[in-house]
């Protein structure tokens, strides 16, 4: 992925919001009723669970001392009441200091589940007594709390038992997108989680991959977790930069058969895991229904179906496009020749082909010949020639954010993107795109099968961080890269997810189509991340293909003198790494 650093697209999550809102209705119904029954008498346990329950989902430190005198009785009884639930297994006490005298109050599991359960039958008992339920919806089975009872719910997000004891608090290094981003928003509710400080620094793709160079080269690692781009993963072990994850822990705590096969097989080299996914994000291509359906076209299944709709739905004297992509040279069209090459079955590697297409187990063992300058690399350049006549003026300075604000606009038809860029039209009402995308996997070549390439980042573990820091990177490792942690992402505006429990779980799906999308992607085996196979060399031959493939579409040398260029300059690079 690549780009500069996205604008803030955090959105406010509704089943949060539904439980603050039930909280404040048993908060003032309790107040009525005190007011109107004289002899009433507060009732310290329920004060204090909806204290404890608001503060933990608005990530609220709660200690003793302010819970009892949420109790409404006198401050022995509500000393004694805390106890009660205490040792009931309703609250957990977790120290705040190295000397365990000073605690923070934080509600179980068994209370955070009793009280889903209330949720669910406060919305129930209201649609019953009072005829609440909108006809109208449809959505009658739709009530608070009941996403997380379901078969296949996730829980909200656990506190750890113990807070991480690491000095100066956990210290992240990030890419600028959407995804990282509402992790920076939710910051204060992840510091609750783990119980110290979180310093994130996010960079643009560049200039994070020179940070994590520049970092390598210190002393001590001045971050405990850094995200690394799939494609980055070869170069940063065979440099010494990552640990591997299986000398830190179990990785069974990870429960890595929940992870999507792709996204968790690109987080390894030499059959060694390196990361953990943070957010698997394929490249999709974007297309809007309402256009496709006014023009009584399908979505296109082939390159040429592709080439026709873009055709068809190209308008430039009223302002629409037909297609947008990334053109801009270097990285970003470097990108876009590797994934079109795969829509024509081709790896720009000599990879052994399987049933997913190649076979990258061996990456490591080098003695792999870069193709470019081959008959499908001539059809795949053709392809983005012949994609140029139905593209917006500019297209050959477009990347990343710049091809999706566009189409997000309502100026484009169709456009290739990532799903972490999705929340630029779905999160804007206003946007013409917003309800009206489909999303499908890369429109195929002859003879090729359909892929949806695997962008996304993996959170790793730097190989020269200090050795007292590394057992907490571990448990906030794990904590940020949890189905629970994942599930907040998405609540709170991401479109991106690396784990089938988190798509398949109902309240995920109903914020995006998206997700059920790329699950079955994902089950299809059209999710691959072969087409930008990991190797230390892989940036730069991106790179070159995306400045000799740019001189092509500007017209100054043709396709296959492009090619021919792309592939000297790559295969000298190879000669010189010595993996040959």
């Amino acid at each position: 992925m690549g780009g500069s650093s996205a604008q803030d697209l955090t959105a406010p999550s509704g089943t949060k919001t539904e439980i603050l809102q039930t909280l404040s209705f048993l908060e003032d119904f309790g107040d009525e009723l005190e007011g109107v029954v004289d002899v009433y008498a507060p009732n310290p346990y329920f004060r204090m669970s909806l204290h404890l329950i608001r503060s933990h989902f608005e990530a609220k430190t709660v200690t003793p001392t302010s819970l009892i005198g949420e109790a409404g009785v006198p401050y022995a009884t509500a000393t004694r009441r805390m106890k009660e639930m205490v040792d009931s297994g309703l609250l957990e006490l977790r120290p705040r200091t190295r000397t365990g005298k000073t605690f923070s109050v934080h509600p179980s599991p068994k209370l955070l589940d009793s009280w889903m359960r209330l949720t669910t039958r406060i919305k129930r008992l209201a649609e019953q007594k009072f005829e609440l339920a909108d006809s109208t919806t449809g959505n009658n089975d739709y009530y608070y709390g009941s996403s997380y009872l379901a078969a296949q719910t996730i829980p909200p997000l656990q506190v750890l038992p113990e807070p991480l004891k690491i000095a100066g608090g956990i210290r992240v290094l990030v890419h600028g997108d959407p995804t990282f981003m509402v992790m920076d928003a939710l910051k204060r509710q992840f510091e609750n989680v783990i119980g110290t400080q979180i310093h994130q620094r996010a960079f643009s793709i560049d200039r994070l991959h020179e940070e994590l160079l520049k970092n390598a080269v210190r002393k001590t690692s001045r971050y405990d977790i850094v995200a690394v781009d799939l494609p980055w993963v070869g170069e940063l072990v065979e440099k010494g930069i990552l640990m591997p994850l299986d000398e830190a822990f179990d990785l069974q705590r990870l429960d890595p058969a929940d992870f999507h096969t792709a996204g968790w097989k690109a987080a390894h080299w030499g059959g060694r895991a390196y990361g953990v996914p943070a957010q698997t994000t394929p490249e999709l291509l974007f297309y809007r229904k309402d256009m496709f359906a006014e023009a009584g076209i399908e979505p296109p299944a082939t390159t040429d179906d592709l080439l026709a709709a873009a055709e068809k739905l190209h308008d430039p004297i009223h302002g629409r496009y037909g297609i947008a992509w990334n053109a801009a040279r270097g990285t970003a069209l470097g990108h876009t020749f590797l994934m079109t090459l795969a829509d024509f079955g081709a790896s720009i590697l000599d990879l052994e082909e399987n049933a997913g297409g190649y076979n990258t187990d061996n990456l490591h063992k080098g003695g792999y010949r870069v193709l470019i300058d081959t008959e499908k690399g001539l059809a795949a350049a053709e392809y983005l020639m012949a994609l140029l006549q139905f593209s917006p003026p500019g297209i050959l300075s477009m990347s990343w954010y710049e091809r999706v604000r566009p189409y997000a606009a309502g100026n484009i038809a169709l456009a290739y993107g990532y799903t972490l860029l999705a929340p630029y039209f779905e999160l804007d009402p206003s946007s013409p795109a917003s309800d009206q995308t489909g999303y499908l996997a890369h429109p195929t070549g002859p003879g090729a099968s359909p892929v949806a390439p695997v962008g996304g980042y993996v959170m790793c573990i730097p190989a020269n961080i200090a050795a007292e820091r590394i057992e907490p990177a571990v448990e906030a490792l794990i904590a940020f890269t949890s189905p629970e942690a994942q599930k907040l992402y998405v609540q709170n505006g991401s479109r991106t997810n690396s784990r089938y429990s988190v798509g398949s779980d109902p309240e995920v799906r109903r914020t995006s189509t998206i997700f059920e999308a790329v699950d079955a992607m994902s089950w299809r085996d059209e999710l691959q991340f072969w087409p930008r196979p990991p190797i230390p060399e892989i940036s730069d031959i991106i790179h070159i293909c995306g400045e000799e493939l740019h001189d092509m579409l500007r017209g100054i040398v043709s396709p296959r003198e492009a090619l021919a260029k792309a592939q000297a300059r790559a295969d000298k690079i190879i000669t010189q790494s010595g993996l040959t």
